[in-house]
C-alpha cells in the first residue's frame, strides 16, 4: 500500500451533512464508515481529522459545539477517543484569513513536518472540492466519496480535478485504498 497517513473530512463524508451542525444529538455516522475506519486502522494507516467549520467564524456556533460533536461522531464510532492521530478543526470563513481552512494545505504540512513523511505518504478523502483542492495543493493522493450533498464527480470535472477517483460509499473507498496495487499518488 503507498499512503498509510489518511486525512479525513467530517461532514458528508464520515457522517451526515448537516448545514452548520452544531448539535452533537444530530450526529449520525453515514453507512460503512466505522467499519471502512476499522479496516483503515488494521491496514496500518494513521488517520487524521481535518474539518472546516465556517459557523464558528460565521458566530452562528462556538467552537465547543464542533468539538462536541466530533466527540458524538466519535463515541458513535466506539474505536476509542483516540482514534485520530490529531484533529484539526478549521474555525475560519471564508471571507476571513486563512489558516487552517480547506484548502489550505498547511494541517498536512505540519503533520508532515512533525513525522518526517512526504506527500507521497498522505491521502485526503473527503465529499467536497475543498477536501481534493487540499491534496492537490499538498502534492498528495486524494480520494473522494460521492455522499455529501454536491455531486462531486461533476463538480470535479469543472474545477479541473477529475484525476482523483470517486467512490459512491465510504467503504469502497477504504477498499481501494487499501487494495496492495494502487498507484499511491492520485494527485
Amino acid at each position: 500500500m503507498g499512503a498509510q497517513h489518511i486525512f479525513l473530512d467530517r461532514d458528508g463524508t464520515l457522517i451526515r451533512h448537516v448545514p452548520y451542525l452544531h448539535d452533537p444529538r444530530q450526529v449520525v455516522l453515514l453507512p460503512g464508515v466505522a467499519e471502512g475506519l476499522r479496516e483503515l486502522r488494521a491496514g496500518g494507516c494513521s488517520l487524521y481529522l481535518h474539518t472546516n467549520q465556517a459557523g464558528v467564524g460565521r458566530g452562528y456556533f462556538k467552537l465547543e459545539d464542533a468539538l462536541a460533536c466530533n466527540a458524538a461522531m466519535i463515541e458513535l464510532l466506539g474505536m476509542g477517543a483516540e482514534l485520530f492521530d490529531a484533529i484539526c478543526v478549521c474555525p475560519e470563513a471564508p471571507d476571513q484569513p486563512i489558516r487552517y481552512r480547506k484548502p489550505s494545505p498547511r494541517f498536512a504540512h505540519e503533520i508532515m513536518a512533525r513525522a518526517g513523511l512526504s506527500a507521497a505518504d498522505l491521502c485526503y478523502v473527503g465529499d467536497n472540492v475543498s477536501d481534493l483542492q487540499t491534496a492537490k495543493n499538498v502534492g498528495c493522493g486524494g480520494v473522494g466519496v460521492n455522499t455529501g450533498v454536491h455531486e462531486l464527480r461533476t463538480r470535479l470535472a469543472e474545477e479541473g480535478l477529475a484525476q482523483f477517483p470517486v467512490f459512491d460509499d465510504f467503504a469502497s473507498a477504504c477498499s481501494w485504498l487499501l487494495a496492495p496495487s494502487r498507484n499511491s499518488h492520485a494527485g
